[in-house]
């Protein structure tokens, strides 16, 4: 059934083809029929003192503006991830900016952050039905310069805090200018000390923790990404996310639309996501869990993400590509390996 409406859904532009399953993904939560798509199989982890009943949930990026919550709920997953998000409404970068590969299992966005503002989110959330692991995931606006980008992630994280099972820090999307500059150096720190001092104080005014992870980028080299480690560890982070899509061009080249500038995401990425899980896994040692994103098109890689080190993973372009079963896949694969964290 999938394969059917991908292939009608693959006659639409990309963006258009990205609207309509939202709509569609919503419509289907709102009649409660999209729970009939997939049935997975219960896995539960507790991970950042929160309870997943599987450890396989979606990335940011689909459901900017949380439109689709409980459609997607009801396909499987363990926890869904809304967002990015940024404090006011923009429509991103210039159309057209998202591509398939799919002779590579593969897309390049340079969407640039385009969504409704944070307050139609939070507006979504409360509407949503869905009381299961909900992650906001919030970044700055394109016209916030970055050395006032602290103020942009702090208006953000006031405002969802409160409707937030964990909140996701993006540091690492290539669209927006100068926004992985974040990830280094005085920047990170200053941005992470920042976090940490204001969700001590939404934690006293809420009576409950809702823990901070960040999003890194997979260009890293192996020195650049321990250090990124240590600094999580030294601001007291709760998690970090790796990764999010690549510059890199490799795996694609040759293709049509290879060249289009963006990040690129789904099956290229994986090796590259990956060996960042591993380093990241060998300098925390389990004091800091990670939650593996890229490049997740079959099952077992799902359980290659744990192996390496995570405790939890996240699709997006594999769910295009692949479908609901994917969830179900994963969720069996990571079971049949015997990893659970």
């Amino acid at each position: 059934m999938y394969a059917l409406a991908r292939a009608l859904m693959f006659k639409l532009s990309p963006e258009t083809s990205h609207e309509l399953a939202i709509d569609l993904v919503g419509a289907g939560g709102r009649l409660g029929v999209n729970r009939l798509l997939c049935k997975t199989p219960q896995l539960p982890v507790t991970v950042m003192g929160l309870e997943f009943p599987n450890p396989v949930g979606l990335a940011a990026g689909l459901d900017k503006n949380g439109d689709a919550i409980d459609g997607f709920a009801q396909l499987g997953f363990g926890f869904i991830e809304i967002g990015t998000v940024t404090p006011r409404p923009q429509p991103g970068n210039p159309k057209p900016r998202l591509f398939r590969l799919p002779e590579a299992t593969a897309i390049i966005n340079r969407m640039g952050f385009n969504n409704q503002g944070v307050d139609y989110l939070v507006e979504r959330v409360r509407a949503a039905r869905y009381r299961g692991v909900l992650g906001i995931n919030i970044g700055k606006n394109f016209d916030t310069p970055v050395e006032r980008a602290v103020d942009d992630y702090l208006i953000c994280l006031d405002k969802v805090y409160g409707h937030a099972s964990y909140v996701t820090v993006n540091v690492s999307s290539p669209n927006t200018p100068g926004l992985r500059s974040l990830q280094f150096g005085d920047s990170l720190k200053q941005l992470l000390d920042a976090l940490r001092v204001r969700q001590e104080q939404l934690t006293a005014l809420h009576g409950r923790r809702v823990p901070l992870a960040i999003k890194i980028a997979p260009d890293m080299s192996d020195e650049e990404t321990v250090l990124v480690a240590r600094a999580l560890l030294d601001t007291g982070m709760d998690a970090v996310i790796a990764t999010n899509t690549t510059l890199s061009r490799e795996g694609v080249e040759g293709l049509a639309q290879a060249g289009e500038a963006g990040g690129l995401s789904g099956a290229p990425v994986r090796e590259k996501s990956t060996h960042t899980v591993r380093v990241l896994a060998g300098e925390l040692a389990g004091r800091l869990p990670i939650i593996a994103a890229g490049g997740i098109t079959e099952g077992v890689h799902a359980a290659e993400k744990i192996a390496a080190g995570a405790s939890l993973v996240q699709i997006y372009s594999g769910f295009i590509y692949k479908g609901p079963a994917l969830v179900r896949e994963s969720v069996q694969a990571i079971a049949a390996a015997g990893l659970r964290r």
